[in-house]
């Protein structure tokens, strides 16, 4: 499995391509990776959502592919329907 602990990207420089809010997106997010044998980290970060009164913290799953990769890996989530969780460039920083 393509699958690596972010450690594991060495020195290369690595972008946040897809935060997943449900364990389900999260393993279509891992299976769709996977099956074009993309090299992906996956860790638990917090995030905020909020409805018209509040604002509530989350965690969710952070997708992280090298960054010469990242425009690759986003094509494929795409193309897989997962919309949701992508992430524009200016917030894929580490």
């Amino acid at each position: 499995m393509p699958r690596v602990a972010l450690e594991d990207f060495n020195d290369e420089e690595v972008a946040r391509v897809y935060l997943a809010a449900r364990l389900a997106e999260a393993q279509l997010v891992e299976a769709a990776l996977n099956k074009q044998n993309v090299d992906y980290a996956v860790e638990v970060e917090s995030y905020l959502a909020g409805a018209v009164f509040w604002v509530s913290e989350y965690r969710g799953a952070a997708f992280y592919a090298q960054a010469d990769q990242a425009d690759f890996s986003c094509g494929i989530l795409r193309a897989a329907g997962l919309i949701a969780g992508l992430l524009e460039k200016e917030f894929q920083g580490p």
